[in-house]
């Protein structure tokens, strides 16, 4: 395996990781069930993009205790 395969590899299974874990942690919040639908879609759709909004925007201090 070439090294920037192994690289992209690698990256692709972090983002997954990191996706699941936002997921879990919109599913687990206290957010209205739209809210929690809207954030699910936007992370899948978007998997880095819609991460990292919902870091900065989406989650609630309230939530971050759950996860």
């Amino acid at each position: 395996m070439h090294y920037s395969m192994m690289t992209s590899s690698l990256l692709g299974a972090v983002i997954l990781i990191f996706d699941l874990w936002a997921i879990l942690s919109v599913l687990m919040g206290r957010s209205p069930v739209e809210r929690k639908i809207l954030w699910v879609v936007i992370i899948l759709l978007l998997p880095v993009v819609g991460l990292v909004l919902y870091l900065l925007i989406g989650r609630r201090p309230s939530d971050a205790k759950l996860v």
